[in-house]
């Protein structure tokens, strides 16, 4: 089998890609900058240069292909322009569906979030509540309009999604990431503090198999959390010291602080043009403190959750950092 892979040097995308692989299926990346990808992914993945942004550059990726597994996508709660999170997330998205649709591609799926849910403060949700209002932050909005994009593609072509929590892992990280502004720092004792609230956690692995198996058994039209549970951060940090043997747990700043510090951050990113160390939208998604509930996946597809522990001891491994 053929399948296309979007986002494939980013953490999702590259874990699809391995996984693929490795059961013997046929993989093509759509990436901006073959040179760098040619870096960063197996070489028995076939390169192909485009953009989603670019509706042109799409159909010599999708041709041919079975499968394409759409896990491109901007994760971060902060942009100079927040109109690209919706040209990029939303807009992409519907570009790359439409493409896949008009080559005869069988099956689409789609990388979405769980921020697309509703719930309140501190509650659990599941697949049963999506959202029906527009969410508090850019990034949530574009996420939720390409979800109704890809969807509205679903004519001739079947569509599901996955939802994943916050995903962690060996493999690519940037600067936003858990690895790089959350775990090294913590072992390294260079976090001062930690933000009040916490977030639902995904192993890379886990991610991937779950991909795997929406591809091969989910009903077309549905979509499914993967989550492997909730901790705050001051829980994780306490995880990560306690498995790395060293660091400290830094105190947790007061949420009055953290909403001072975020909205003086972002004014200053907006004059130097970089992103803040924290942005108000990602301290509204750690706020939010509501639960994923993935059993769907593990009652309907056979998913299995990775224990939390043991996903931070191979992350850390992987970072060098036992």
């Amino acid at each position: 089998m053929k399948a296309l892979v979007t986002g494939a040097t980013g953490k999702v995308g590259h874990a699809i890609a391995t996984a693929l692989l490795a059961r013997g299926d046929e993989v093509r990346a759509l990436v901006r900058d073959p040179a760098r990808a040619e870096t960063m992914l197996p070489v028995d993945v076939e390169l192909v240069a485009g953009d989603v942004t670019d509706p042109s550059s799409l159909p010599a990726a999708v041709t041919g292909c079975e499968l394409v597994f759409n896990a491109m996508g901007i994760p971060e709660q902060w942009l100079a322009d927040e109109a690209d999170f919706e040209r990029i997330n939303a807009q992409g998205s519907a570009n790359l569906a439409r493409a896949a649709k008009k080559a005869g591609v069988r099956r689409f799926v789609h990388t979405s979030t769980n921020d697309v849910f509703h719930a309140e403060q501190g509650a659990t949700f599941d697949e049963s509540n999506v959202a029906d209002y527009p969410k508090g932050t850019a990034y949530e909005r574009s996420k939720q309009h390409a979800e109704e994009l890809v969807l509205a593609e679903r004519d001739g072509m079947e569509v599901v999604m996955t939802n994943p929590t916050g995903v962690y892992g060996p493999g690519p990280t940037s600067s936003h990431a858990l690895e790089n502004g959350l775990f090294e720092p913590l072992v390294k004792n260079k976090l001062p503090a930690l933000v009040p609230g916490g977030l639902g956690l995904v192993f890379t692995n886990g991610v991937a198999a779950g991909h795997l198996l929406v591809a091969d058994e989910a009903p077309d039209g549905e979509r499914y959390i993967l989550s492997d549970g909730y901790l705050s951060l001051k829980e994780i940090a306490e995880e990560v010291v306690s498995i790395a043997g060293r660091g400290r747990v830094p105190p947790v700043m007061p949420v009055p602080i953290a909403r001072a510090f975020a909205s003086v951050g972002e004014g200053v990113s907006r004059l130097i043009r970089r992103p803040p160390l924290l942005a108000r939208g990602q301290l509204h998604f750690f706020q939010w403190q509501a639960r994923a509930d993935s059993s769907k996946a593990q009652r309907e597809l056979g998913w299995r959750t990775t224990p939390i522990e043991d996903g931070l001891r191979r992350t850390l491994d992987s970072l060098g950092l036992l």
